[in-house]
């Protein structure tokens, strides 16, 4: 699962300063079960934005959207309807979305309204935690399944193995073995 959370406003708003016509795009995937990206998020977000206290200037045109998966080109041609009067595409999907997005409305802006902030997975109700630093060098089967954080591998999980585990993680140091043990 891939957490994501909203930019601040201010940050948002700067970002959509100068168009007049804006498509919030929800993702119905990772980023609606953690509750930052998905149909009900892009309304508040359109309801906050058209605010006419937030700017100066009046506030933009703003329509929302969501559908699947922005992370699946095929989904995003199919699917997303983009009024021929938008000037750029508001974003509440991870960066893999952003960038399909992009891919696909090659012409348009579009702009990212959510920080990705790892993999993780929900531990107890509204508590979401890392679980994977996408390493790309998977060595679970060496860590008894547990994945270093990324304070602990900075760079990616095969240092970290090489290193071994935290000194102070007693449980997780019982779990560590070297590849092939």
């Amino acid at each position: 699962m891939i957490v994501g959370k909203l930019k601040p406003l201010d940050e948002i708003s700067a970002s959509i300063a100068g168009y007049k016509n804006i498509l919030i795009a929800g993702c119905g995937s990772c980023v609606t079960v953690c509750l930052s990206g998905g149909d009900r998020e892009a309304m508040a977000l359109a309801r906050e934005l058209s605010n006419p206290g937030l700017r100066g200037d009046a506030p933009p045109s703003i329509r929302t959207a969501t559908f699947l998966r922005q992370c699946e080109r095929d989904l995003v041609k199919n699917y997303l309807e983009v009024p021929a009067e938008t000037d750029a595409i508001l974003s509440l999907a991870c960066g893999a979305g952003v960038q399909t997005l992009s891919s696909v409305f090659e012409k348009l802006p579009i702009i990212p309204a959510l920080n990705t902030s790892f993999l993780g997975a929900l531990d107890e109700p509204g508590v979401w935690r890392e679980k994977c630093v996408g390493c790309g060098d998977c060595v679970l089967a060496c860590t008894g399944g547990v994945s270093a954080p990324s304070h602990v591998a900075q760079s990616d999980c095969s240092t970290a193995l090489a290193e071994g585990p935290p000194k102070e993680d007693v449980k997780l140091a019982a779990m560590w073995t070297a590849p092939g043990n």
